[in-house]
């Protein structure tokens, strides 16, 4: 099978890997119908994590089964299945409490999962998935082609965006300001206007994601930063500043943006995958009250509340696509990507 390997820093090539099969009960192998390539794959691409050696990558993917193991009773082969982006045991005291990305026998793509054995990147033809039953999400068939590109945002990016507006405690009659204008920062807008906020203020100087954010429910646009982009945020609320912030993007400069766009007793929710953020001051906390919460986001305890409205129609998250392109063009989606031409690249094998 094809699948895209990362050699180093901007180098992703699509190779022959062998087809990966049933290696435990517990497993299942699904033939990828589409993947897509996250924001978060660009840190190794781009070099501020490091490659140490080859290796598959991608993990967000929707497929078929193909391979089911003895133990697993619920999946069948021909289900059309959502994969969230970790794969986890629901057994655990996390999955229990519905913080699956917090298993104790968490397992990823790209590498080993958490019994020792080989996992394979999303952006391939087919994967193996440890601990189907627990991770896998069926989808009730026939399946709307239409409906894949949504569908696909509930293994990562759109589960991401909702986890952040949770966490920020977003909701009915609450403003919310939405730092980082790629797509999960979009995500998060989508996620908002899906739980209710009032006023949503999106942060962006990209024209095309200015527009997007407006569709996906932004009510007003603020493209300055720093004070003044506090300044920006307090004159469009009467003075005020946001009950609510989402931090989408990870660095530094970000998380200082969101913590400094909301009230005092305001909510922050975080879920950029933080690179050079120092330790936040808990003077600044202690003095303002602010409630911080967030991570790495349990797509698994999502997919079910989030996928009636994708089959409904009543949201279409897969929008954040605006560029699709065959798997061995690869390397082309990972460059659309970082030079901003694209903000998110559908992959299909």
């Amino acid at each position: 099978m094809r699948a895209a390997i990362i050699h180093a820093p901007n180098d992703i090539r699509v190779e022959e890997r062998d087809r990966p099969s049933v290696l435990t009960p517990k497993d299942v192998v699904v033939k990828v119908v589409a993947a897509c390539v996250c924001g978060s794959d660009l840190w190794p691409y781009r070099g501020v994590t490091e490659t140490k050696r080859p290796r598959p990558i991608g993990h967000e993917l929707v497929g078929e089964v193909v391979a089911v193991g003895d133990e697993v009773s619920d999946l069948h082969e021909g289900d059309f299945v959502i994969s969230p982006f970790t794969m986890n045991d629901g057994t655990c005291q996390a999955c229990r409490h519905g913080m699956t990305s917090g298993c104790d026998h968490l397992s990823g793509f790209g590498g080993k999962d958490a019994y020792g054995d080989p996992v394979g990147g999303a952006q391939a033809e087919y994967v193996r998935i440890p601990d189907a039953s627990a991770t896998l999400v069926a989808v009730p068939g026939p399946v709307d082609p239409a409906l894949v590109p949504s569908l696909l945002t509930l293994s990562d990016v759109f589960s991401t965006g909702h986890h952040a507006a949770v966490s920020a405690a977003v909701g009915p009659g609450k403003t919310v300001v939405v730092v980082g204008d790629g797509a999960v920062g979009l995500s998060a807008v989508l996620a908002s206007k899906r739980l209710g906020a009032e006023r949503i203020i999106a942060m962006s100087r990209h024209a095309d994601r200015q527009a997007l954010a407006r569709e996906f429910g932004a009510t007003d646009i603020v493209s300055s930063r720093g004070e003044e982009g506090v300044a920006a945020i307090r004159e469009l609320l009467g003075g005020d500043l946001a009950d609510c912030a989402v931090e989408a993007v990870g660095t530094e400069e970000s998380m200082d943006q969101a913590l400094h766009s909301v009230r005092a007793g305001g909510n922050l929710g975080f879920v950029g995958v933080p690179h050079g953020v120092p330790t936040i001051g808990t003077r600044y906390l202690f003095d303002t009250n602010i409630a911080i919460a967030g991570g790495m986001a349990p797509a698994r305890k999502y997919i079910p509340e989030l996928l009636p409205d994708v089959l409904s129609g009543a949201i279409d998250p897969g929008r954040v696509f605006d560029l699709e392109l065959p798997l061995d063009e690869a390397a082309e989606a990972y460059r659309a990507m970082d030079e901003r031409r694209a903000i998110k690249v559908l992959l299909r094998p």
